[in-house]
């Protein structure tokens, strides 16, 4: 596993580069309290987004164990951090930045049911959480900071 400094160093190294040069950064990388998955990287600014996860260490989130020790709790809080997360990445804005889908974060919506999904899961050995989304890589110049 690459540290936080490493992909920094990569993105360095590859601005202002074509977009296949993103593919390099695939992997997993260490930062403190929480590894983020980069699983797949788009190819052009209209292929379909990026998709990333963030695995935060169950210590690191600071939930009580009585909050995902049992399973209709998990859910439940899985399905709060769910919409929170999603509800902060509309807040930011769009930040659609170049052509396609450069710039855009998405993530599951859920609906008013509150049911187990994939996009947000709590590991009930540790609370570890896990986060799937995806990110529309910026375009060349468009003026990414890491």
């Amino acid at each position: 596993m690459k540290t936080a400094a490493q992909l920094k160093a990569l993105l360095e190294s590859i601005d202002r580069k074509s977009y296949p040069a993103y593919k390099e950064t695939r992997g997993s990388y260490r930062f403190d309290g929480y590894i983020l998955n980069i699983e797949h990287v788009q190819g052009d600014p209209f292929a379909s987004p990026s998709k990333l996860s963030i695995a935060v260490d169950g210590a690191f989130s600071g939930f009580p164990v009585e909050c995902y020790k049992e399973k209709h709790r998990r859910i439940a809080l899985a399905d709060l951090l769910l919409r929170a997360f999603g509800q902060a990445i509309s807040e930011g804005g769009r930040r659609h930045a170049g052509s396609g889908k450069s710039g855009l974060i998405i993530v599951s919506r859920p609906g008013q049911e509150i049911l187990e999904r994939s996009a947000l899961v709590i590991r009930e050995k540790d609370g570890q959480v896990l986060v799937r989304f995806e990110v529309g890589v910026p375009r060349h110049g468009a003026g990414c900071s890491v």
